[in-house]
């Protein structure tokens, strides 16, 4: 008999702390916002060279994980967009630009190993960019949605740092960092990817002999990008200046860096694929 009321009682009691634990439990299984399998993968796969300025992915290594980076992906599908509105900005800039990168790593896997840059998918047909090949946020998507029309609209995120991080799988683009995004690190995670890429003289370098700084076309393309006030940005120039240290090595051309007045000539891009070799 006082073994059924005290199993009467304890059964009250989880009634009444039902609703109080339930919360709980749907927390338990919320998005991972570490990003744990993503980091594992890109520690595990990403390769840095040019003294730690750019990197090579291990495109073979991630055929070999395709479960797991399978694994990470469905994860992002079933994140639904009510669940995503609820984030804050940081939260969700880390989400979209970890599913940009995975996501250009599992479009690359699909052809590969035979492809030699991702543009063999096609400019027209098959454009790699505008196939919609996953869902996310509910509804079928395509890389462009995730950058041009997320990432850099108007009014959205408005960093123009989304250039070091979204990579797309090309040895032109600035490295694939080899760790997941987060939203505590978001910020030192850009500028230690941006100021790396400005350190990288194959992208970006002064030119002694010509007296011109060469940049990456990225600056071309993008170039009101960095005209936003960002950090104190207004021009490409802001650019040149805050990273002169970076272009050159004689302190006289640092200082005419510094100065905004030396011309710009833009760098052909590498489409070659960024993998190992």
């Amino acid at each position: 008999m006082h073994v059924q009321t005290e199993m009467k009682r304890f059964l009250r009691r989880l009634i009444v702390a039902a609703p109080l634990l339930l919360p709980g439990l749907a927390a338990a299984q919320a998005f991972d916002h570490t990003h744990a399998a993503w980091n594992a993968l890109l520690a595990k796969h990403v390769k840095t060279i040019s003294n730690g300025n750019a990197s090579q992915v291990n495109y073979r290594g991630f055929v070999a994980d395709r479960a797991a980076l399978d694994g990470y992906v469905n994860s992002l599908a079933e994140v639904s967009a009510a669940e995503f509105a609820k984030w804050g900005k940081p939260q969700q800039y880390a989400f979209l630009a970890n599913a940009y990168n995975a996501l250009t790593i599992e479009k690359v896997l699909t052809r590969y190993p035979n492809l030699k840059s991702i543009r063999d998918f096609g400019r027209v047909i098959g454009n790699p960019w505008k196939d919609e090949f996953f869902t996310l946020l509910g509804a079928k998507r395509n890389l462009d949605w995730i950058e041009h029309e997320t990432l850099r609209a108007p009014g959205s995120y408005d960093d123009p740092r989304v250039h070091v991080a979204v990579n797309c799988a090309s040895v032109g683009c600035p490295m694939l960092g080899t760790q997941a995004y987060t939203a505590d690190k978001l910020d030192a995670q850009f500028e230690d990817l941006f100021r790396r890429f400005m350190s990288d003289r194959s992208r970006n370098r002064y030119n002694a002999q010509t007296k011109t700084v060469e940049l990456s076309s990225i600056f071309d393309w993008y170039g009101k990008d960095f005209e936003k006030g960002h950090k104190g940005l207004s021009s490409v120039q802001d650019v040149v200046a805050k990273y002169a240290d970076q272009l050159a090595d004689n302190p006289a051309d640092r200082q005419a860096l510094r100065g905004k007045q030396v011309p710009i000539k833009f760098l052909e891009y590498d489409w070659s694929l960024n993998d190992t070799h």
